[in-house]
C-alpha cells in the first residue's frame, strides 16, 4: 500500500533567453535554496535527490545538489527529453509513496543554446528514429523546417483535417498564454500580442508561426517532497498532496498512422485516465491546468487526450473561453511553454511550482479563485508523458 506525498516546498528561477542566462549550477543552486526556505528545512533533512536535464555532462545533478551540502545521500540524474522534471519528480514521489524515504528534493534545469532543438551526437542513431521515420511515411520531411515544429505542425494538421478546426484556433492559444504571461514576473515573453500579431508571425511550419512554437530556454525549478509523517512532526501546513500520478510510455499507437498519436495524444489519454481512475476525479472538477504546450497544437490535442473535452471538441472550449479566467478550467496560468519558457530539465517542475502556488493561494494576480484540483501533463518525445493531480490540504 502506497501513502499520500505532499509537496512542502517549491522555487523557481526567472526563465531567460539562451546566453543570458546564469550557469547551469547556479540557477539550479538558487532554485533548490528557494524550494529549502519555502519548506522550512534544512538540507541535512533531505535523504534522496532527484536531479533532471537534458543537456548536459554525466553528473550534473550531483554538482548541482552538491550547492545545497554534501551529505552523501543518493543523487539520481534523469534525462527524458521534454518530460525530464516530472520524471524524475514521479520518482521522488514513489519512493516516498512506498515508504523508501521520507524527504526528498527534486530539481531541474537547462543551460540552453539558441535555436531548434538538436542531437549532439552524430556518430550513433537517434532515439526519436522510429518517430522520424512515422513522420516521414505520413506527411513527408520538409528540410527547411524543425523537427519538432514539423511533428507538432503535423498532428495540428490532422486535427484541423479531421475536425474543421481553424488556423486561427491554433492562434488563440498563443493570444491566451502572452495574456495570462503578463500577470507573471517568471515568464520569458509577458508582452500581450493580438491574434493578428500572431497570425502574421513568420510561418515555421504550418500552421505554427513563429509565436505559436516555444522559445529555447534557461533556467531552474525545484520542490520539496515528504511523508504525512514528516510534515507532521515538522508542524507543517497549508499542504499540497499529490492526490494521484501517473506514468506512460509508447505503444504501437504511436507509430501507426496517426501524427497526433505519434507526439503523444495516446501517451497522454492513458496517463489521465489512470489518474482520473486513481483518484476518483471527474476531469470536469479540475480547477487550474498547467499542460504541455509545447507548440499550440499541443496544447490543442491536449484538451482533448486529457479529457478536458471532447473528442474534436477542443475548438469549442477555446471558442467559449473555457480554457481561460471565467471559463471552465484555466489552462495555463503561468503563461505555459509558449510564454513562460520550456528549459526542457525544469519544465516539469516548473510546472509544479505553478500549480502549488495556486493550490496554496500565493499566485497573486494570475490566482485561480478557490482553486482545489490541478492537473499537470508533461510529454517528450521519445516517449515519456507523466500526468499528476494535486490536491489542495
Amino acid at each position: 500500500m502506497s501513502r499520500p506525498v505532499h509537496v512542502i516546498g517549491v522555487g523557481m528561477t526567472q526563465f531567460t533567453k539562451p546566453g543570458a542566462s546564469e550557469d547551469y549550477s547556479v540557477m539550479g543552486a538558487k532554485a533548490i535554496a528557494d524550494a529549502l526556505k519555502d519548506a522550512g528545512i534544512d538540507y541535512r533533512e533531505v535523504q534522496q535527490a532527484f536531479a533532471g536535464y537534458v543537456y548536459g555532462d554525466s553528473c550534473c545533478g550531483h554538482k548541482v545538489v552538491y550547492s545545497a551540502g554534501l551529505t552523501g545521500i543518493p543523487i539520481f540524474n534523469f534525462n527524458s527529453n521534454c518530460s525530464t522534471g516530472s520524471s524524475a519528480l514521479a520518482v521522488a514521489r514513489q519512493a516516498i509513496a512506498y515508504g523508501a524515504i521520507e524527504c526528498a528534493l527534486v530539481v531541474g534545469f537547462e543551460q540552453m543554446t539558441a535555436g531548434a532543438l538538436k542531437s549532439y551526437f552524430g556518430d550513433r542513431s537517434s532515439p526519436g528514429e522510429r518517430h522520424g521515420a512515422t513522420m516521414a511515411r505520413l506527411q513527408g520531411v520538409d528540410m527547411n523546417a524543425p523537427g519538432a515544429a514539423q511533428m507538432f505542425g503535423g498532428a495540428g494538421r490532422e486535427h484541423m483535417k479531421k475536425y474543421g478546426t481553424k488556423a486561427e484556433t491554433l492562434a488563440k492559444i498563443s493570444v491566451k498564454a502572452r495574456k495570462h504571461a503578463a500577470n507573471n514576473p517568471l515568464a520569458l515573453f509577458n508582452t500581450p500580442l493580438s491574434l493578428e500579431e500572431i497570425m502574421a508571425a513568420p510561418m515555421v511550419f504550418e500552421p505554427l508561426t513563429r509565436y505559436q512554437c516555444c522559445p529555447p530556454t534557461c533556467g531552474a525549478g525545484a520542490a520539496v517532497l515528504c511523508s504525512p509523517e514528516f510534515a507532521a512532526r515538522h508542524g507543517l501546513g497549508n499542504l499540497v498532496t499529490i492526490k494521484a500520478q501517473a506514468v506512460t510510455t509508447d505503444t504501437e499507437s504511436s507509430f501507426g498512422d496517426s501524427m497526433m498519436k505519434m507526439v503523444g495524444y495516446d501517451m497522454a489519454r492513458s496517463a489521465a485516465q489512470q489518474v482520473y481512475q486513481a483518484s476518483g476525479v471527474d476531469p470536469q472538477d479540475i480547477d487550474v491546468v498547467e499542460l504541455h504546450d509545447c507548440f499550440t497544437a499541443n496544447e490543442l490535442i491536449s484538451y482533448e487526450s486529457l479529457g478536458l473535452c471532447p473528442e474534436g471538441g477542443a475548438e469549442k472550449l477555446i471558442e467559449d473561453n473555457d480554457n481561460t479566467y471565467g471559463g471552465r478550467f484555466v489552462v495555463n496560468p503561468s503563461g505555459g511553454l509558449l510564454s513562460k519558457g520550456h528549459p526542457l530539465g525544469a519544465t516539469g517542475l516548473a510546472q509544479c511550482y505553478e500549480l502549488v502556488q495556486q493550490l496554496r493561494g500565493r499566485a497573486d494576480r494570475r490566482q485561480v479563485e478557490g482553486a482545489r484540483l490541478a492537473l499537470q501533463h508533461n510529454l517528450g518525445i521519445g516517449g515519456t508523458c507523466v500526468v499528476t493531480l494535486y490536491e489542495r490540504g
